[in-house]
């Protein structure tokens, strides 16, 4: 997002680089997830996507390169080995073995970087200063497994030089290896003919426990809240304040003001917090902005059934009514209230079901209440009779249930729950007398009796 963010600002290119070395770790479900969400953000890459699984012959190149140079030496180490080795050191890790062994390079042995001895290397970072890093704390590094294949520090300098990079905006998680890719790039250009890019290193991102987010733990899948209804501007939104804020501290902002006032300089040094309730709370500001028509719109995905049963929305999710008995009016009629009350699009389907279903699905807590209620009967039996013959307008049934509920000694609130789980099969919906109004006479008396003869037969 912060890179998406600074280069819509500074009139960049934005490009996609694909990291998928590892054979292993790389699926091509994560790659399209990746394109996916960046399409539904709106954020799509002016280049790319670059996959280094296609460049194994470059990295073959710079190796060879690095090698006939001396800057690579061949060690056969083992985990275990450097492990022993360094049982009893204050600084474990690699200690140097076999850098100065004159190993021939073998299908048992990986390249290491020859760390020089002595000196520093700075990093400048836009959002954390000048980060030194002295030279005898960093342990010659793997640039090449045994097997050939090349690391992320390797592959990254070399992509980085080829393709021209001038930023690289990263999380602080990545901040030790930084010195790691610029020492690999000076191997690869004593002359200095190619600028190294301008690093900043983004603070991460936590969950309430204050712990970094993990893919293990947290919902961190992009496309899971694409699928859940959050829409894309709220979320695109959200992310552009996870360590970063406009001036004057809003936080619902456009992307128009979010590109013109982003600065790489402002962006916050302490870890940013994803604050699950926040982004609800923003997402549904954004939906009650909607008009009317966009609100339909956005909610088709998740409404409107193909002759399947399947809605066309993101997860490819069932509606839970026939597709035959979807009626676009009735949800044209019902859109402007729920849209009052929906937090998420994925919501919609079970607010409004009821519209939909020759009989409701009853939720079992909801109807325990009413069965337990001694004057439900009685608040039925009366909406009945004076639903039978009365005008069918939200208004005129708020004023007749009103009556009811006067008569049985209650408030409104309380006396018309029995009717609305007679009618939507829930305590809690949309409006009662919104609902009754665009589910009209005939279906809303029908339910009325099921619910009565219900109670007796309990």
């Amino acid at each position: 997002m912060f890179n998406w963010l600074f280069v819509r600002r500074e009139g960049g290119t934005f490009v996609l680089r694909i990291e998928d070395t590892d054979a292993e770790r790389s699926l091509s479900d994560a790659e399209e997830a990746i394109l996916s969400g960046l399409t539904w953000l709106g954020m799509e890459p002016d280049e790319g996507p670059y996959r280094q699984s296609e460049r194994g012959e470059r990295y073959r190149e710079i190796t060879e390169q690095l090698w006939a140079a001396g800057e690579l030496y061949a060690c056969d180490c083992t985990r275990d080995d450097v492990l022993a080795r360094n049982r009893d050191n204050p600084t474990p890790g690699y200690d140097g073995h076999c850098r100065d062994r004159g190993l021939a390079r073998t299908d048992r042995t990986a390249l290491r970087f020859r760390t020089p001895r002595e000196g520093t290397t700075v990093i400048h970072d836009l959002i954390r200063g000048d980060v030194e890093f002295p030279h005898d704390a960093m342990e010659d590094f793997v640039c090449v497994k045994s097997n050939g294949q090349p690391l992320f520090v390797l592959a990254n300098a070399v992509d980085d030089r080829d393709t021209a990079i001038s930023h690289v905006i990263r999380g602080e998680d990545l901040l030790p290896t930084t010195p790691k890719g610029v020492l690999v790039w000076r191997a690869l250009d004593a002359k200095d003919e190619v600028p190294i890019p301008v690093f900043a290193h983004l603070p991460m991102l936590v969950n309430a426990q204050r712990k970094k987010l993990s893919k293990r733990r947290d919902p961190v899948a992009v496309e899971s809240f694409r699928d859940q209804g959050y829409l894309a501007e709220a979320f695109r939104n959200y992310l552009g304040l996870l360590g970063w804020s406009p001036a004057g501290d809003r936080e619902k902002v456009d992307i128009e003001t979010m590109v013109r006032e982003f600065r790489l300089e402002d962006v916050h040094h302490a870890p940013a917090f994803f604050d699950v309730k926040k982004l609800n709370h923003l997402n549904k500001e954004y939906i009650r902005d909607l008009s009317p028509a966009q609100f339909e719109a956005a909610t088709r995905p998740w409404v409107e059934p193909s002759d399947d049963g399947v809605a066309w929305s993101p997860s490819g999710s069932a509606v839970p009514w026939p597709p035959d008995r979807f009626d676009r009016a009735r949800f044209s009629a019902i859109a402007p209230v729920v849209q009052e009350r929906a937090g998420l699009l994925g919501d919609v389907p079970l607010m409004v079901d009821f519209l939909f279903l020759a009989e409701p699905h009853v939720d079992e807590k909801s109807w325990a209440k009413v069965a337990g209620d001694p004057l439900s009967a009685e608040i039925l039996t009366k909406a009945t009779a004076l639903y039978g013959d009365c005008e069918w307008s939200r208004d005129v049934l708020h004023e007749i249930t009103l009556s009811i509920a006067e008569s049985v000694g209650r408030g409104l609130s309380k006396a018309q729950d029995p009717i609305r789980v007679a009618i939507t099969g829930r305590s809690v919906g949309p409006p009662l007398f919104e609902s009754l109004e665009v589910l009209g006479r005939t279906e809303v008396l029908a339910r009325l009796g099921n619910a009565l003869d219900r109670l007796e037969a309990t």
